[in-house]
């Protein structure tokens, strides 16, 4: 049985259509991405299924329980990390987790998971003297001191610089690897094909691709590109001739190949018969956010 059900999720608020058909389910274990543009209705869908909206129309379900009528059970079962949160500036990080701690029936050891998410030193700092980073970590513990069976992120990573966003992305895999199942709302191609086992592509409130990040990319193209600068003169025509390359670009020096299947080995063959070396060499093959463009029509922010 899925750990999260959706089937059919409507939401509108006035006369905009926030969510107009979304359908997908999260079997436990799994890192759960909800990938789409800003207004795509991401976190409507996951604050209906967090209880915090009441769809218009849709089954919702959350470890066997209605996000509606069995929201006080949900609460602690679930932990919940919302895209827009705000705590006291003149709160300590102890007192937070503590009284956080204090709302479940079995909470995990604040002491403990203060440790584990590098925050301990910081038990006595005031929320609002703390890095974006360690605020970050603070709303991921405080997600977690329920001792969740399902963690909803929301936005994880906004206004996160580089490392302090990989530091995160490795504390998820760890969370993930002690058994929480991670529903995780993004927008961040990268951070969607590093954590994710499956993602679901929402575009103007509809789903429009459930599928792994590779699985995703598979279906839209297989295309890669090789780029080189060729030792002596080339004829494009010689690796046009080649059933794996589609066409061949000349940009100032550089060779661009553009093709398909193991179109590596066969322009590198070709060019040692025809004793040219390829210098500075790079392969570039499709990812996410081209996957994405294609899915949705929309460049990634």
């Amino acid at each position: 049985m899925p750990v999260i059900e959706v089937e059919h999720l409507h939401k509108r608020y006035g006369d905009k259509v926030a969510v107009e058909d979304v359908s997908f389910t999260v079997e436990r274990g799994e890192i759960f991405g909800i990938l789409g543009p800003n207004g795509a209705g991401k976190t409507t869908t996951v604050e209906c299924l967090e209880g915090l909206r009441t769809p218009d129309r849709g089954r919702l379900s959350v470890l066997g329980l209605d996000p509606r009528s069995d929201r006080v059970e949900l609460r602690q079962r679930v932990g919940v990390q919302l895209q827009e949160g705000r705590l006291q500036d003149k709160l300590r990080v102890g007192e937070l987790i503590d009284l956080y701690a204090a709302f479940y029936r079995e909470p995990a050891d604040p002491e403990r998971l203060l440790s584990t998410l590098g925050l301990a030193e910081h038990r006595n700092t005031a929320y609002k003297k703390l890095s974006g980073g360690q605020q970050q970590r603070l709303s991921i513990a405080l997600a977690l001191v329920g001792s969740p069976e399902v963690a909803v992120l929301d936005e994880l990573t906004t206004g996160l610089d580089p490392q302090a966003r990989r530091d995160t992305w490795d504390l998820i895999e760890a969370v993930r690897d002690r058994g929480v199942t991670i529903l995780l709302v993004t927008h961040f191609m990268a951070e969607a094909e590093r954590l994710c086992d499956r993602i679901a592509v929402i575009d103007a409130g509809r789903v429009v691709a459930v599928d792994t990040p590779a699985g995703l990319v598979a279906g839209v193209t297989d295309e890669q590109v090789v780029r080189f600068r060729p030792s002596a003169p080339l004829d494009p025509g010689a690796l046009e001739a080649l059933p794996e390359v589609r066409r061949v670009e000349t940009r100032g020096g550089q060779l661009v190949v553009h093709g398909h299947g193991n179109v590596l080995h066969a322009v590198t063959s070709q060019l040692a018969r025809l004793g040219v070396i390829a210098g500075d060499l790079r392969v570039e093959q499709a990812g996410l956010d081209d996957a994405f463009v294609a899915l949705t029509g929309h460049r990634p922010e």
